[in-house]
């Protein structure tokens, strides 16, 4: 039986660095740019988690580095991207996919702290993450880059106006970043996942435990595919749009929902 190409290490000798490792979809991209062969930098501001995944990272053969930072501010950004240098030598990929659900109200009843909170975390961090990412990439000749967006980057969802107006952000910042690297050797592109099985999907679920089992399969029955979405199918992505197979894809959304926007 032939492999799959995550498990061709095409990464050798490269470096990826990934925001909001300790769990889910982050959790999933470090382990799968390990399985490529890549060294790994684990970000996260959860250290026990950002810990295990180092661990996983470990036990796979890999060499990891876990990092412990709020992404959200610019000093800890730099020293993010300087600290994976120092250690590595170099960077050539980044997963900037840190990122909160935040607070669910109206418009009129979101308070400024909330809605401050949810653009800092999911779209300032991914414009602070190019900022020194690019730079960094930039010295030993280019790279690629995936930023976290969402299928709330192409829809309203109601009592999410933070959250949704970040996600639609994350698009605009990833094509024009896109657009100004291309001629410089990094490409830039976003995965938009849907209904996907992570602990942030679960604790959304159990906000309202008395009617969880209800909403899980309401939200399953708007997938055409008719499940949900695994972290490691949204790595999967991370990783094909960070390698040689994705050498012409710029400046793209990859959707990857189970069918749910075709509908």
């Amino acid at each position: 039986m032939t492999s799959s190409f995550t498990d061709v290490r095409s990464f050798e000798n490269k470096v990826a660095l990934v925001t909001g490792g300790a769990s889910g979809i982050g959790r999933a991209a470090c382990l799968a740019f390990t399985a490529r062969g890549a060294r790994v930098a684990c970000v996260d501001i959860d250290r026990e988690g950002g810990e295990e995944t180092v661990r996983r990272i470990e036990a796979a053969g890999g060499e990891g580095l876990f990092l412990h930072f709020d992404v959200t501010g610019a000093p800890a950004v730099e020293k993010m991207v300087a600290d994976t240098v120092a250690a590595f030598g170099r960077l050539d990929y980044a997963h900037n996919n840190a990122g909160i659900l935040g607070a669910a109200a109206p418009i009129a009843d979101y308070s400024e702290d909330d809605w401050d909170l949810v653009l800092a975390t999911n779209l300032k961090a991914i414009f602070l993450g190019m900022k020194h990412e690019i730079p960094a990439m930039l010295a030993t000749g280019g790279g690629a880059i995936v930023n976290s967006a969402s299928v709330a980057s192409f829809h309203g969802h109601a009592q999410f106006s933070a959250y949704v107006a970040s996600k639609h952000g994350v698009v605009g910042l990833t094509k024009t970043a896109a657009l100004e690297y291309a001629g410089q050797g990094i490409r830039v592109n976003g995965v938009c996942p849907g209904l996907t099985r992570t602990p942030m999907t679960e604790r959304a679920l159990l906000e309202n435990p008395d009617v969880a089992a209800e909403m899980e399969a309401m939200l399953v029955s708007q997938v055409p595919l008719g499940r949900m979405g695994m972290p490691e199918e949204l790595a999967a992505a991370v990783v094909w749009l960070c390698s040689d197979e994705a050498a012409f894809v710029n400046g793209q959304m990859m959707i990857v929902d189970g069918g749910r926007l075709a509908s």
